[in-house]
């Protein structure tokens, strides 16, 4: 009878292992089962519902992971449509220089690919944002024209995203249109590390002083939180129209370097955190489809989009959407 009982013991054991267990939070640890895509999209979806359900005009544009489009992850797939639905715009960096290296012209083919999927985007009424890194005059010329001639709005710069680019001196299709909408915009700034000015004033000062229809930018300068008044500042280009002004924040990695953080975490680290990514220091792989994680990104007055929500950003522009892949190669 003994012998039986440890048999079925050993049994239920091997069955909760393959399983996997979750506790009170709503975090499991079985990955068996899990479709990273679909998980990913349902993220974006709930981030999307949340911050509409508070500013009806709230934007939010997901970077990368294109692939999420289509339910199959296939160019002609069927478009997974409340994924579509839950998103204002795409980004997408590299299309036609920076894939393999910056300075660079991106293989054709994968520039093929990639509008595949970003003109499905487009004929779905979405904006696209494509970023391309590259400095030479011809090749700045050439990104902005072919992006330009597939109805993109676009903007070359540098890798490190710290700088506005001297070349054109104004911005691509410069405008001095009221942009109310994403759909008005035809540029945008994409400045995210502020890393060379060395007082917050002398940033906002800075980016006041252009007419780009889009900044997308830090929420914090620093450690420190933009101010409402300082967004503000900043919704009005140098030319006296309106634009908008966007927040990035990634979902797909953690960052040791945010308010979040807890220096415990690298030591102990919480179930949903993962490896450091060997490209970015100090950035990690996050099970994104976790609730401890989820609820770092929003939900609550401490919630990362919830700060943003609170100094009147437009909207958010959410990065590592692509963290699917990562999972996806692990197994």
């Amino acid at each position: 009878m003994r012998k039986i009982f440890l048999l079925f013991f050993i049994l239920i054991l091997n069955f909760s292992c393959e399983v996997g267990t979750s506790d009170d939070s709503g975090n499991s640890n079985d990955t068996s089962q899990i479709d990273y895509r679909q998980e990913m999209r349902n993220f974006v979806k709930e981030i999307s519902e949340y911050a509409k359900d508070k500013d009806s005009d709230f934007i939010v544009i997901t970077q990368n992971g294109i692939e999420l489009i289509t339910e199959d992850g296939e160019p002609d797939g069927e478009l997974a449509t409340e994924y579509l639905n839950a998103i204002d715009g795409v980004g997408q960096e590299d299309l036609f220089y920076g894939y393999e290296d910056d300075n660079k012209p991106t293989p054709k083919e994968v520039s093929d690919y990639l509008n595949s999927f970003l003109q499905r985007v487009k004929n779905e009424g979405k904006k696209v944002l494509v970023t391309d890194y590259c400095w030479d005059t011809s090749k700045v010329d050439d990104s902005y024209q072919k992006n330009y001639s597939l109805g993109y709005i676009s903007i070359a710069t540098c890798r490190e995203l710290n700088c506005i680019p001297k070349y054109p001196p104004n911005p691509y299709n410069e405008n001095s249109n009221d942009i109310n909408s994403l759909n008005d915009a035809q540029n945008f700034l994409y400045l995210i590390n502020p890393e060379k000015f060395n007082t917050k004033e002398k940033f906002i000062h800075a980016l006041e002083n252009t007419n780009y229809d889009v900044l997308i930018i830090d929420a914090f300068f620093n450690d420190e939180l933009l101010s409402s008044d300082d967004v503000n500042r900043l919704k009005t280009k140098a030319n006296g129209g309106k634009r908008l002004v966007i927040s990035y924040m990634s979902i797909g990695e953690a960052e040791d370097y945010r308010y979040y953080w807890k220096d415990e975490w690298k030591n102990n680290p919480p179930e949903w955190l993962d490896e450091e990514n060997p490209d970015w220091e100090g950035n990690y792989k996050v099970k994104y489809w976790m609730k401890d994680w989820q609820k770092i990104i929003y939900g609550s007055k401490d919630s990362y989009l919830d700060k943003i929500l609170s100094v009147a950003f437009d909207g958010v522009y959410l990065d590592i959407i692509d963290a699917f892949e990562y999972f996806e190669n692990k197994e």
